[in-house]
């Protein structure tokens, strides 16, 4: 069997294939109380239909001012918990695995009121300026993620992903391109690191299953973090818990990418070798010719497409068929599949 259709477990939970789909905002919660609507409960349901083998949830903001747009999801309140347990229980019929990612927006946020970050510098011009975290502000948000890993649990998710990318809060810690912080949340590398230390303690307090994080490994600019230092922190973050580094770049600062199919699998590689951990690769993946390569070749552990499942949501029944691999549908379906 082909690779990208063969099982995959982590903590015990199997996923049936190696087919995930990356978090994607939806800026459908129209109410702006981050709650679940219609359209999320049929945009996942239909990727599970389309056998995808993991389906993470975009992010899902851990506090209000933690959203990139008003009309994102939301984790900060048992509110929230109706709307996800749906999704979920829609997408665990077909036979999905299914993920959420917490995540804050950080000086990326376009809500109304203060906006949070490392220091007071803006993302760019038409962002607001954002307010520098006091030691209490960290430790209200490093518990908000707690809360939503419990909130997570309870709505029956398998996976918790941490958002550690593209510009976020957490990210911002990380890279000296945007913390200027002269405390212990800056500085070093270990001490930019320390709040997604702390996220991830906090979450593995409460959470037994498999945990990702997802990262931009490469920042596109002078001074900013490489794959390299981001394998040394995926080295640390395997000692706390995690079991997978979902490797996509940029989104740190303002930067030129010029993506091409693939660009971004390099990163991964680099990582899953020099960390000795397991790695999600992404990027411009779109047949199965070209996941079946990034797998057989140990470049990375399994695959997650975006753009590609908004573009056909039964991508894995083409895969099947380029790979000459027989795949269980639906039995609604199965008319569909007969030659």
């Amino acid at each position: 069997m082909a690779k990208l259709f063969s099982p995959y477990t982590i903590r015990g939970v199997e996923f049936k294939n190696r087919i995930a789909m990356a978090p994607m905002c939806m800026y459908s919660s129209h109410n702006q109380d981050g709650k679940v609507e219609d359209w999320h409960k049929t945009h996942y349901a239909t990727r599970a239909v389309g056998q995808v083998g993991l389906i993470i949830v975009e992010a899902t903001a851990v506090q209000p001012q933690g959203r990139i747009s008003s009309e994102d999801l939301g984790i900060w309140s048992d509110e929230h918990l109706k709307g996800l347990t749906e999704i979920v229980r829609l997408m665990k019929q077909q036979g999905a695995r299914t993920g959420i990612q917490l995540a804050h927006a950080g000086r990326k946020a376009t809500v109304d009121g203060t906006i949070h970050a490392p220091s007071p510098i803006a993302f760019n011009e038409k962002h607001k300026t954002p307010t520098e975290m006091t030691i209490a502000d960290i430790d209200e948000t490093i518990e908000a993620f707690k809360q939503g890993a419990i909130r997570s649990k309870q709505a029956g998710f398998d996976v918790i992903e941490i958002h550690g990318a593209h510009g976020y809060l957490l990210n911002e810690f990380l890279t000296p391109l945007c913390n200027h912080r002269e405390d212990e949340y800056g500085g070093t590398a270990e001490n930019r690191y320390r709040i997604l230390g702390q996220v991830i303690d906090a979450i593995r307090s409460v959470w037994e299953g498999p945990l990702f994080v997802r990262i931009s490994a490469e920042e596109y600019q002078e001074g900013g973090m490489n794959p390299s230092q981001y394998a040394e922190m995926a080295g640390w973050m395997k000692e706390q818990g995690v079991d997978l580094v979902d490797v996509s770049s940029g989104g740190v600062v303002p930067a030129a990418i010029h993506p091409f199919p693939g660009y971004q699998v390099p990163f991964a590689d680099t990582i899953r070798q020099q960390a000795n951990i397991a790695t999600g690769a992404v990027g411009l993946i779109t047949s199965a010719l070209q996941a079946e390569e990034i797998l057989q070749n140990d470049r990375a552990d399994i695959v997650l497409l975006a753009r590609e499942l908004l573009r056909d949501p039964y991508w894995a029944y083409t895969a099947a068929k380029e790979l000459n691999v027989e795949i269980e549908s639906p039995v609604q379906y199965k008319r569909g599949w007969m030659f």
